[in-house]
């Protein structure tokens, strides 16, 4: 197990728990399956209606199903859950790594990490969990006949859809409890000619019309109450009578009563309601809807545990159902904390001490290499007074000043400045860049104060960038230059992990379209291509989005 908070703790690991498991972890959640090896149908030699696997082994179905959940990620462990719990407001063995720094604030996936339960197994380990599917299953609870129990799942059967086939044409007694006995034998019926209700000690005898009924079926009715099962050589041969007649049979049939196994989820306020027939209760069950959501938010159940009638393949069923539905209860979860992540991200990269947490998490954040565009642009202009914006660790005002440039390098780290002051004292160019601390949203340059202006990846949404890039083109002097260079909006489509905040991608036009006509000639407004290396070593083409424009005289 690990320590870490599972998105889903499956309780039990029968056919729903399993087949929730598994589509779970092929939906890459983390699945920890819970089992205490007790499945109901544990004395059954053979299951069917399963298609594809039928006259399969049950134990057969669970390891293999056991082997697939692994495949996939998913844990299986075996053991008995002794509590579960709903958690505090606090996280549990949260995996949430995001910030809000500029490098981490666009990677939310699967971000909100918060356990609402932690379930408790019997050797005191504990697995905090953010949803809860429970597949416990149900006990049979038989009536008290001696040598009925020992029987149980071989020669003393229930359902007629697990067994009828194979006790097909043979002498099948159904134990009358109540109404739901006649009906048992109407059903059994369809098996064998050779039916007969035999009544357990205070059970009425039918009624005249069910009476009817059961004759015009040939179904025998014996009056006299059951005593015991009686066997001989591991093989059930029919049933004593109080009266010390026994009764030659291949099977019994009984209707047991169905008990779902749930007392984990009363700590959670969920309590089993009655299952009626016939005006008899016949067993109890934890109500959910179609999907096997419970009134607890957070919590699914799937097979016996709700559904009493449901065989092998109708429990799996129920368990990739209420998978989907809880995928998707969790989906909708991420999508709310990656909202408010990428939210909270977007306001701490305009902040100072977003950047500040970020060139102090590494000794070095850039390359120390001047911008490529940059070279291309400046590398023949005539050397006068420049602007670079959002300077970094310095790399392009060092290089500016290298050329003969008087820099003013600004940016709105304090940590950066620093490292880029030491750059520049080691080129021996300190004496010619001024370095300024200034967030670039309040900052206002000296207006026609630069010969050029460069401004390298500046990214902000729409309308603070355009106000910022309109700032910077006043500050650009008579005949000077303005050089806008980002990342162009399809770069989000490659695996280069640009930062994903769409509203502040641009094209090099839609920057030149905010220029006047009349008080700047754009020299290029265009999309370059450039080679790179993504994070995973793959070389990738990206696209620089470059504007160059010269102020008129």
């Amino acid at each position: 197990m690990r320590d870490e908070t599972y998105d889903v703790v499956v309780v039990g690991g029968g056919p729903a728990g399993l087949s929730g498991a598994l589509a779970l972890a092929r939906a890459r959640r983390s699945v920890l399956v819970v089992d205490s090896g007790e499945p109901r149908n544990a004395p059954a030699r053979h299951m069917h209606n399963y298609l594809g696997r039928d006259a399969t082994p049950p134990g057969d179905l669970r390891a293999d199903g056991r082997e697939e959940v692994i495949r996939y990620g998913g844990e299986v462990v075996t053991g008995r859950v002794a509590g579960v719990a709903r958690h505090g407001a606090e996280p549990a063995g949260s995996t949430r790594t995001s910030t809000g720094t500029p490098d981490d604030a666009a990677s939310h996936e699967g971000a909100s990490r918060d356990a609402r339960f932690v379930v408790t197994l019997d050797d005191g380990r504990r697995a905090p969990a953010r949803r809860l599917l429970v597949s416990t299953g149900l006990t049979d609870e038989l009536p008290d006949v001696p040598g009925l129990a020992a029987r149980w799942g071989r020669d003393v059967l229930s359902c007629p859809y697990c067994h009828g086939w194979e006790v097909r044409d043979q002498r099948i007694g159904v134990l009358a409890g109540g109404p739901v006995a006649t009906h048992l034998a109407h059903l059994w019926r369809q098996w064998s000619p050779h039916v007969l209700l035999l009544p357990l000690p205070g059970t009425p005898a039918p009624g005249a019309e069910e009476a009817e009924a059961l004759a015009a079926r040939g179904v025998v009715v014996v009056e006299e109450p059951v005593a015991a099962v009686e066997v001989s050589d591991d093989r059930l041969t029919g049933v004593r009578l109080v009266t010390g007649e026994v009764v030659e049979l291949d099977a019994v049939v009984v209707g047991p009563r169905l008990t779902a196994r749930a007392e984990l989820l009363e700590p959670l306020g969920l309590k089993p309601v009655e299952i009626e027939m016939g005006g008899q209760v016949v067993g109890d069950r934890i109500p959910a809807d179609s999907t096997g959501a419970t009134a607890e938010p957070g919590v699914w159940v799937a097979g016996n545990v709700t559904d009493a009638a449901a065989q092998v393949l109708t429990s799996a069923a129920a368990g990739l159902s209420a998978a989907a539905a809880i995928n998707a209860d969790l989906v909708a979860e991420d999508r709310g904390a990656a909202v408010e992540a990428y939210r909270l991200g977007m306001r701490r990269m305009f902040e100072r001490e977003g950047w500040e947490e970020r060139y102090r998490a590494r000794p070095a954040i850039w390359s120390g290499r001047p911008n490529p565009q940059l070279v291309a642009e400046a590398a023949d202009l005539t050397p006068g007074r420049a602007l670079d914006v959002g300077s970094g660790e310095g790399a392009d005002a060092v290089w500016l000043a290298g050329r003969g440039w008087r820099v003013t390098g600004t940016d709105i780290s304090t940590t950066a400045l620093e490292r880029a002051a030491a750059h520049a004292a080691e080129a021996g160019v300190g004496g010619r860049i001024e370095w300024v601390h200034a967030d670039l949203r309040e900052h206002v340059p000296d207006a026609g104060a630069y010969d050029l202006v460069s401004a390298q990846f500046m990214h902000l949404p729409g309308a603070e960038r355009r106000e910022l890039f309109a700032r910077l083109a006043a500050a650009v002097a008579p005949g000077g230059t303005l050089l806008i260079v980002g990342h162009h909006p399809r770069d989000l489509r490659t695996t280069a992990h640009r930062m994903h905040f769409p509203d502040m991608m641009y094209t090099a036009e839609e920057v030149a379209s905010g220029l006047d006509p009349d008080a700047w000639e754009v020299v290029t407004a265009e999309t370059r291509p450039r080679a790179t290396v993504d994070p995973e070593g793959r070389e990738i083409t990206i696209h620089d989005a470059v504007m160059v424009a010269r102020r008129r005289p």
